[in-house]
């Protein structure tokens, strides 16, 4: 056999143009199964940002406000430290899990095959029909009934896009303001509305044009299997020495005696490339296009059934177990990635248990020194911002100092308020005496109480002259 797949890709003609692939409607055991996650998933990914967990929005990533919630906590750009620990837990985590696993979250959990196989293909199925409907309507002249075929499934697809679009502004803006901005009319909100459309057409062009070139070309994680994946891998393998056997595969002939004639049980009959919606042959190995969707196995399996032979000829399997037999272990790869996994873990945990409600920096105002007053009194002028993480106002706010003898004198009042989820800022004064400061830099520890409770500490510089060491 002349071994050529490596050389080029299944979404790319000989001439370098692009071959778009019409792949088989799957069914089976392991379809079904993905049917169920993916429906779940879809569930949750259009309510997460319309659930809300004691007033906070479930899940939202507000970049342009810095204003982030995961799972009904709020986050704030002080929390970055989290979000970076949080990232790295999910690089070490998806580094685990293809290293086991290979590319299944691929085929099961990534948000482009969901969309892609369960939503848009479905559709495409109910409107073009099959494989077969679908090469034929391809190469058929633009006859009146191919142009409404077209136009309907243009048109379904662009009010999905919208829709998705739609939804991803709900975990960007939130969605309260989403739904006011619908309430208000699209033409009371032009700024947003044409971002939203532009976001309705990258998805567009990406699951009605680009389809699994997203997986092949853009995504970086089918490159990353190639570097993490081994021979001790569970991926959807074909098992090559069952179905190759002595003399390589065979058509099917009814009542041959295939294994006297040294064939495998593979018959050559293509239906797990046919089904295969990035267009490979399983049968070549491993692949980077490969999302392991397991549609080639349950076809294989539909197959096997209907020539009497045993299932799982191509399976979820290691490269070690269909050679050598041995079945999947849990290597000392895979236990240095549990170990640092964990270890993360534990110290994000650590970190939000000791995650503060209230955030207090007091700083110096830039470009002014300190100010000599009498009785032998130094002034300082700072600025202070206060973010309230909780859903409760926090009233009667003031600062104290609690490592020097000293004066805070606020600006405006002597307490605030700080209102829920918001920020207050202000101006206020710190006096000492000379003879309490221990230097020209003194640091000052300040407390913020809520009435008479510490509920945070702060510290800061004080500018003092150097006369006074």
């Amino acid at each position: 056999m002349e071994e050529n797949f490596r050389d080029s890709i299944g979404t790319i003609t000989q001439e370098g143009k692009r071959n778009f692939i019409f792949p088989k409607k799957p069914s089976g055991r392991y379809y079904d199964y993905r049917k169920y996650v993916s429906y779940f998933l879809l569930i949750f990914l259009i309510a997460a940002p319309f659930v809300k967990i004691n007033g906070h929005q479930f899940l939202m990533f507000n970049v342009l406000d810095r204003r982030f919630n995961i799972f009904g906590l709020p986050f704030w750009p002080q929390d970055f430290h989290l979000v970076v620990v949080s990232m790295i837990i999910g690089v070490i985590f998806i580094a685990l899990f293809t290293v086991a696993y290979g590319r299944i979250f691929c085929g099961w959990m990534c948000p482009q095959t969901i969309f892609l196989e369960m939503v848009f293909r479905r559709i495409e199925y109910w409107i073009d029909g099959d494989r077969g409907a679908q090469m034929r309507l391809a190469k058929a002249p633009w006859t009146g009934k191919k142009i409404r075929k077209r136009v309907l499934k243009w048109f379904v697809f662009f009010i999905i896009s919208f829709f998705i679009a739609n939804v991803f502004l709900a975990y960007l803006i939130g969605s309260d303001q989403l739904i006011a901005y619908i309430t208000d009319g699209p033409m009371e909100h032009l700024s947003t509305m044409i971002p939203l459309l532009i976001f309705t057409g990258v998805f567009y062009f990406i699951f009605a044009w680009f389809r699994e070139q997203v997986c092949i070309i853009a995504c970086p994680y089918g490159r990353l299997q190639g570097v993490l994946l081994d021979d001790k891998s569970i991926v959807v393998a074909y098992d090559h020495e069952r179905g190759e056997g002595e003399n390589g595969r065979k058509k099917f002939r009814k009542n041959e005696d295939r294994e006297a004639l040294g064939h495998g049980d593979c018959i050559d009959c293509l239906q797990c490339v046919n089904v295969c919606p990035t267009g490979i042959d399983i049968r070549n190995g491993t692949q980077l296009e490969c999302v392991n969707c397991t549609a080639c196995i349950d076809e294989c399996d539909h197959i096997m059934e209907s020539i009497d032979k045993p299932k799982g000829l191509i399976r979820y399997a290691s490269e070690d177990e269909i050679t050598n037999k041995n079945k999947f272990k849990f290597t000392a790869r895979m236990k240095g990635y549990t170990a640092v996994l964990v270890v993360l873990i534990g110290v994000l945990v650590g970190m939000l248990f000791m995650r503060n409600e209230v955030e207090a920096n007091v700083l110096r105002l830039p470009g002014q020194l300190y100010e000599r007053k009498e009785n032998n009194i130094i002034s300082n002028v700072y600025t202070y911002k206060l973010v309230n993480k909780t859903t409760k106002d926090i009233e009667n706010v003031s600062f104290e100092l609690m490592s020097h003898k000293g004066e805070i004198k606020m600006v405006s009042q002597d307490t605030f308020t700080v209102p829920a989820e918001e920020l207050a800022e202000g101006t206020l004064f710190i006096e000492i005496n000379a003879s309490a400061l221990n230097g020209d830099k003194d640091k000052l520890e300040i407390g913020v109480y809520s009435g008479d409770k510490l509920i945070e500490t702060t510290v800061t510089q004080f500018l003092a002259p150097r006369s006074y060491n």
